[in-house]
């Protein structure tokens, strides 16, 4: 399982998220705690929001430890949203272009988790995404497929209702395919360069970890794979099942139907 972060707030330098908290995402990489492998070594990425619609991208297939070039960013980068991650890797090879963030247009996008059985949902996956969406995928994992799915889907126009028909969609396929014992889950954030959206989801009930904070030190909020302070009571966890989207004029929240695979698996507390 990967480890995630994004933030919204004043224009900060990256560092206040990844790097100087004392269980930052860079921490987070060498010694996660909630996570089913505490080391996050197949690469890393950042997708960052300037005075351009569009972000801008850095990202390696290095651990992110061992990037020389990113502590240096990450001090004199700044931003008012940005997203970074640190991948374990579950499906796909360690490259470039299976890191994560993925970015279309103003879009950027990133996913903690795996879909079950994804050799054999794959080409159902594949053939409900839009040709010019098919044309710009350069990876070979389904974390990417979903995106692309979102942007078939409406994303732009409707980010609430893409989320719910490529949520019925994967898990449609997973019913008709099977998912061989093995579960869907999905915790991602994702945003236009304005909004912060984010879920997580599971059909066994055990989405990957995800948390809200209060308002930060430099005046900002963000979510997390786990608290970048440790655990306190400014970091709550993100209720399954519903999407938050964070904004500049605050959350608000949507719920959707949770993913319904028909897995025979014992549903666990999220």
């Amino acid at each position: 399982m990967c480890r995630l972060a994004a933030y919204l707030g004043t224009e900060i330098p990256l560092e206040n998220i990844i790097a100087r908290p004392r269980h930052s995402l860079l921490v987070q990489s060498q010694d996660a705690q909630e996570a089913k492998l505490r080391v996050n070594g197949d690469g890393f990425g950042i997708a960052w929001y300037g005075h351009l619609p569009e972000p801008g991208l850095f990202k390696d297939v290095l651990p992110a430890w061992a990037d020389t070039n990113l502590p240096s960013i990450c001090r004199l980068v700044r931003s008012h949203l940005f997203l970074a991650h640190v991948r374990a890797a579950t499906t796909g090879s360690s490259s470039r272009e299976n890191c994560h963030p993925f970015v279309h247009g103003r879009w950027a996008f990133m996913h903690n988790g795996c879909i079950g059985n994804f050799a054999h949902l794959r080409r159902d996956m594949e053939a409900l995404i839009d040709d010019g969406f098919y044309a710009q995928r350069r990876g070979t994992t389904d974390s990417e497929l979903v995106f692309l799915m979102l942007l078939t889907n409406g994303l732009d126009a409707d980010p609430v209702g893409a989320l719910s028909r490529t949520l019925e969609q994967i898990g449609a396929i997973a019913r008709r395919r099977g998912t061989n014992g093995e579960p869907v889950r999905m915790t991602c954030a994702f945003s236009d360069g304005t909004a912060i959206y984010a879920f997580r989801a599971a059909d066994d009930g055990r989405a990957p970890s995800l948390y809200l904070s209060d308002c930060l030190d430099h005046g900002g909020r963000a979510f997390a794979s786990e608290p970048l302070e440790g655990p306190c009571e400014r970091w709550r966890r993100v209720e399954p099942d519903t999407l938050h989207v964070l904004s500049p004029e605050g959350l608000v929240t949507a719920p959707f139907s949770p993913i319904e695979t028909g897995a025979d698996m014992h549903k666990a507390p999220a």
